[in-house]
């Protein structure tokens, strides 16, 4: 099988250059958030972010969305990728997908995070819960039929402009209510 190398090259780049590619498809829990936060102040970038150069010269995440918004001021890992917009689609559906049909060894998973140490409350609480003991289930075990699903309500608002919904998002987050920003 003949396999060609799609990376042109490692850049450091300033993550706030980085556009998120518009179909990305990922959203992230603050508790996910909470835990890189916490990899990267005790760890730092050990993994490059993945983007493809457009016409005008920018760069189009594919891959690490959230570690670029997490971190705007760094100057971030990046493999550029020569792909176009059918491929560049092609492995946005199906990285994440694909790396999450690997199968794990639990009892080697909870070995390895009972020995690390962290000073992150988010870390330690992730880390303990990857070292649960082997005979308790984790929902990604159990049959679709028996993860609970919590009721959401949501109400989606379409705005004017970016200063519209910059406006709306401040006032509902004032009145206590969750809420995200999403542009399509």
């Amino acid at each position: 099988m003949l396999v060609r190398d799609r990376i042109v090259e490692l850049r450091r780049v300033p993550a706030h250059l980085l556009r998120p590619h518009p179909r990305n498809w990922r959203s992230h829990p603050e508790s996910q958030r909470n835990i890189l936060r916490g990899l990267l102040a005790e760890v730092g970038y050990a993994d490059a972010l993945i983007a493809r150069s457009l016409p005008d010269g920018t760069l189009q995440l594919l891959d690490g969305h959230l570690r670029a918004e997490l971190t705007p001021n760094c100057h971030v890992p990046v493999l550029v990728v020569d792909l176009d917009d059918k491929e560049a689609d092609k492995l946005l559906a199906l990285l994440d997908p694909l790396a999450g049909l690997a199968e794990a060894n639990h009892h080697t998973l909870a070995e390895l995070a009972s020995s690390v140490e962290t000073q992150n409350e988010a870390v330690r609480d992730f880390l303990q819960s990857l070292a649960a003991p082997a005979g308790e289930e984790s929902p990604e075990e159990k049959p679709p039929s028996e993860i609970p699903l919590p009721e959401l309500y949501q109400v989606v608002v379409d705005c004017r402009d970016e200063a519209e919904q910059a406006t709306l998002y401040e006032r509902l987050t004032a009145e206590g209510y969750k809420c995200r920003l999403v542009n399509m």
